[in-house]
């Protein structure tokens, strides 16, 4: 079931009166109601990968509560152990079976023997990297006794499959969200209202910004042998937005419809085409999962209190497992690396952390040096989304061929050019509103706070242009992840 459905549309307030009105006589029922609707909103995509949700549920519930009654290390680590393996076991083989077994046999062949591939027709489950991180991350966190583990089966289920963040995200940490399944939920007037607000922005990005982009997109990777470098950089640029539109309108939306039921979800997007260097964008971007790896991978490694052998090594070791958690294709660990290459002169220059608050946060214009880092730092990000986008290496080197050819000083030109000049329009509007609502948690938490009439007519303006320009619709891009 996709946000921007009508059977989305049909499904929330069916849900929300259900939910305020008929279950809402104690905590248990209205969880129980969240458990029920969370396995029906998942399985709209496939039913039969509930049982994986389950299974996970299951084995994470129990070795937390081992956990916390047991006072033998060893015994504790097992536990540990046990959970990682299943977790990253059921993970390991729907997500990445196909691709060892035929970058296996490849190799063997390359080498003058021939294999046969017994890869099989093995269809992703919708939202596994997400939810399996979320439980390991609760495993994790009760060995480490940073958090208590639930003795309540019905609030941790619901923890796991709680429907608005379920299939992509924020990866909630339970020491945020689970202890909200245990408190009394009233009706808040304010925080619903919020709530629309950011569901009406999430789906202004995906449905105006992001599907329109992907249809140029789509024409332009399409035609990539045959184009010149300029328009490929166009295209690039078109995706750099498509997917930010994709998968920061899926997190608005999200944390949106979480704020109508009472729950309050971690930012996951913080206007990281406004970073002045790849260090901050990485603050920025996909935050759960930055700071995932951050806590449970780069930190444990040693993060950047180690030799600079060791913290390239350190580095480098997260922007792989991030590659390939994205997804099974050496496009991702492309990606990976040459964001590595990109950030690893930061740490190097203790520049890391230079720009820690959002740009310009007491003025409201730019400097000129404050310019040219975002340009400099979006142009980065930019080539590193071709890789991302790319079908594979081979594609991705040829566009970057072109790119960097002298047809780069062309005027871009493709068949279905004269349809981006109003995307290009939707586009610098939105970067005017994302610009003025910097300082904020979404771009129009707070717009025209004062003006009620006229901030009534900005709501009705988003949402013609979401009639007007709906663009093909898509799938969500980080469903696949």
């Amino acid at each position: 079931m996709y946000f921007n459905s009508i059977d989305f549309a049909i499904f929330l307030p069916i849900v929300f009166l259900l939910y305020w009105f008929v279950f809402n006589k104690n905590i248990k029922t209205q969880n129980f109601l969240i458990l029920i609707v969370s396995y029906i909103f998942y399985s709209f995509w496939d039913w039969r990968f509930l049982s994986l949700i389950f299974i996970s549920t299951i084995v994470d519930y129990f070795i937390g509560i081992n956990l916390s009654k047991s006072d033998s290390n060893k015994i504790r680590k097992r536990l540990l152990i046990l959970s990682l393996l299943v977790n990253l076991s059921i993970l390991g083989f729907f997500k990445y079976f196909n691709f060892f077994v035929d970058n296996f046999v490849q190799t063997f062949n390359f080498f003058g023997y021939n294999l046969d591939s017994i890869s099989l027709s093995i269809i992703l489950p919708v939202g596994i990297s997400f939810y399996t991180f979320q439980t390991l991350s609760y495993t994790i966190d009760v060995y480490k006794n940073k958090i208590k583990s639930s003795d309540n089966f019905l609030e941790f289920a619901s923890f796991v499959s709680f429907f608005p963040q379920l299939v992509a995200g924020p990866i909630e940490r339970a020491s945020n969200l689970l202890p909200q399944f245990s408190k009394a939920r009233k009706f808040d007037y304010y925080n619903a209202v919020l709530g629309l607000r950011q569901i009406l922005w999430g789906l202004f990005k995906k449905i105006v910004i992001a599907d329109n982009c992907a249809e140029q997109v789509n024409l332009i990777f399409s035609q990539h042998n045959d184009l010149s470098g300029s328009t490929l950089l166009l295209g690039a640029f078109f995706f750099a937005f498509q997917i930010y539109g994709d998968f920061s309108g899926y997190s608005d939306i999200a944390i949106g419809v979480s704020r109508l039921f009472g729950f309050n979800l971690k930012l996951n997007f913080n206007y990281p085409y406004f970073s002045r260097d790849i260090a901050e964008f990485w603050r920025r971007w996909h935050i759960s999962l930055s700071t995932w790896f951050r806590d449970y991978l780069y930190i444990p490694l040693g993060g950047s209190k180690v030799s600079k052998s060791r913290l390239i090594f350190n580095v480098l070791v997260v922007f792989l497992v991030s590659a390939f958690w994205h997804g099974a294709n050496w496009t991702f660990i492309a990606w990976g690396l040459l964001n590595a290459l990109f950030i690893l002169p930061s740490f190097f220059l203790n520049k890391n952390r230079m720009n820690l608050d959002i740009v310009a946060k007491d003025s409201k214009l730019l400097n000129f040096k404050e310019f040219i880092n975002i340009v400099f730092t979006f142009f980065l990000i930019c080539l590193t989304w071709i890789f991302f986008r790319a079908e594979n290496i081979t594609q991705a080197l040829e566009i970057f061929g072109n790119i960097f050819s002298n047809s780069i000083l062309t005027i871009p030109y493709y068949l279905g050019i004269g349809h981006t000049y109003s995307l290009i329009v939707l586009i610098v509007f939105f970067i005017v509103i994302e610009w003025l609502g910097r300082r904020e948690e979404f771009a129009i938490h707070s717009i025209l706070k004062n003006h009620t009439q006229i901030r009534i007519l900005f709501y009705y303006l988003i949402i013609a242009l979401i009639i007007l320009f709906p663009g093909n619709e898509q799938e969500f891009i980080y469903f696949q992840f």
